[in-house]
């Protein structure tokens, strides 16, 4: 899955994504701690943002303030739960389009600058963000929003309607929500958008000089990226029933990197995966305090930086499947051959 662009799956691929899917579809009933169940579903939703970090990364930008996204999801569905009475159902789509258009409207001023602005303007938007939701009386305050409305029953022929009531159903929507954004995802890495965000990514310069469009794509990379964050937020408003704006802030930006990195910077999908597995559940198996968290993050993240560039599954390729010598040969070659295939595309 590295780069996201699979043209075509394996026999063995196949059978090994169906029998995963398979074991989703019946973990709930394998898993009994409704404990364990949060950390699952929490895991998912870093998945998420771990990909939307991916995503604009792909583009050769790296964006800070993803989590200021995640957050305009979650403040603008409880509002619409809680201001004017909507149901989960309405707010989810809603609160995606508000967190897609100030999304719009950011990139549109900061993507027209270099790269280091990029990520410094993106941090503080997202520092404004929690200050804003934190000192405005109309956003909660410190103290947030309390009781946000459970998503109401959801209508099932012939059969009772689901209730949000115990983890499970939460699971289920969230897994939903994962799969068509990770399917979203995955089509447009596969597609001319996705060879174009990659040569981007390798050659800017070159790229431009074939008539692509660098501000357009990386504003499309942006907002889409921000968008699905905006949407597990409004799940995680409707799930937790709190929100606060202390959930948003410090270090969160810095565990949203991590998943990434951890996982395979250059693996878009599939890194997320495996960086926020470990990142949500070797703390809790290490039961290690909270106070104590932060510290352990950032020396996992400098020794993954200096010793291991390339993550777990970069690592784990290049020793199982490549030589150093196969990688610099096929490099240039590579990069040609992806360049003359988006050579056609046009702003």
């Amino acid at each position: 899955m590295k780069h996201g662009i699979n043209q075509k799956i394996p026999a063995s691929r196949s059978i090994g994504l169906f029998v995963i899917g398979v074991l989703l579809i019946v973990l709930p009933f394998l898993l009994k701690s409704p404990y364990i169940m949060h950390i699952v579903i929490m895991t998912f939703i870093g998945i998420v943002l771990g990909m939307t970090f991916s995503m604009i990364y792909s583009v050769g930008r790296i964006s800070l303030g993803a989590g200021a996204f995640y957050a305009i999801g979650a403040y603008a569905s409880a509002l619409l739960a809680m201001k004017l009475g909507l149901s989960f159902w309405l707010a989810l789509p809603l609160a995606t389009i508000i967190t897609g258009i100030i999304a719009l409207g950011l990139g549109s001023v900061i993507l027209k600058g270099s790269g280091l602005s990029f990520g410094v303007i993106s941090l503080l938007f997202a520092l404004v963000i929690v200050q804003a939701t934190g000192q405005v009386p109309f956003f909660g305050g410190w103290g947030g929003f309390w009781g946000i409305p459970a998503p109401d029953p959801l209508p099932v022929p012939f059969h009772t309607p689901i209730e949000f009531v115990r983890k499970t159903p939460y699971y289920y929507l969230i897994l939903s929500l994962f799969l068509l954004i990770v399917l979203g995802f995955h089509a447009l890495y596969t597609s001319r958008i996705g060879r174009t965000w990659r040569a981007i990514k390798l050659s800017p310069q070159l790229a431009e000089t074939l008539g692509i469009n660098l501000y357009r794509y990386r504003l499309l990379a942006f907002v889409i990226a921000s968008t699905a964050a905006g949407v597990v937020g409004s799940f995680f408003s409707h799930y937790n029933r709190v929100i606060e704006p202390g959930a948003f802030g410090g270090f969160f930006s810095i565990y949203i990197q991590l998943y990434s990195v951890l996982g395979g910077l250059e693996f878009y999908i599939l890194g997320p995966v495996v960086g926020s597995t470990i990142v949500t559940f070797v703390p809790e198996f290490l039961r290690v305090a909270e106070e104590f968290e932060p510290i352990i993050t950032g020396v996992v993240l400098v020794v993954v930086i200096l010793f291991f560039p390339g993550g777990i599954l970069g690592t784990l390729q290049k020793f199982l499947r490549f030589d150093i010598a196969s990688i610099f040969a096929r490099t240039s070659k590579g990069v040609k051959a992806l360049l003359l295939r988006v050579g056609n595309v046009r702003q």
